[in-house]
């Protein structure tokens, strides 16, 4: 009996055990109390947040808040014993899938979020749309990007859409700069 793996077979169960993004549902306002307890565990985790102007009776004060409440993303081999490890921890609710098991998020997805929120511009959350012309950025700091151009009162917007929870986020855009996929 052969016990060796031949390296084909080596790179198959390579791609079989490769670390996804996974959204994980979470209590509401817990967003950021995840964010530390994943991160102290060693478990790689996204938490996209925007800055806004709060408004109280007597002062305005910029906060940070999550760019899609009640969801942090992790990167991890989706196993029972991640799953477990990770909603065990207080305020995690489930991830994010169909029939009770965990539907990856594109890492394309991901990445275009990351890309929004480190360029200069302004990025705002965006209702999840189906319908929309799919196109991609061929100029600026968001070059590459393909996501929805939408028009809203005039203006036009790009949206990059995070499919499976159904979020959204947009960003002003010159039309010049995107072309149709």
């Amino acid at each position: 009996m052969n016990l060796e793996l031949t390296e084909e077979e080596l790179r198959k169960g390579e791609r079989l055990v490769k670390a996804q993004w996974y959204a994980l549902y979470t209590r509401s306002r817990f967003e950021k109390k995840l964010l530390g307890e994943l991160t102290d565990r060693s478990v790689e985790v996204f938490l996209p947040m925007r800055e806004v102007l709060s408004r109280w009776k007597d002062r305005k004060k910029r906060i940070w808040i999550p760019l899609f409440p009640g969801y942090v993303f992790v990167n991890q081999v989706d196993t029972p014993e991640n799953r477990y490890r990770i909603l065990n921890i207080p305020g995690a609710v489930r991830f994010v899938g169909n029939e009770g098991h965990a539907q990856p998020i594109p890492e394309e997805q991901i990445e275009s979020v990351r890309r929004f929120l480190e360029s200069s511009v302004s990025v705002d959350p965006y209702p999840y749309m189906q319908l929309g012309a799919r196109v991609e950025v061929i100029a600026g700091p968001l070059k590459g990007i393909q996501g929805i151009l939408v028009e809203k009162r005039g203006r036009f917007r790009f949206v990059i859409q995070v499919d499976l929870i159904r979020q959204a986020v947009s960003v002003e855009i010159d039309a010049s700069d995107v072309r149709p996929v």
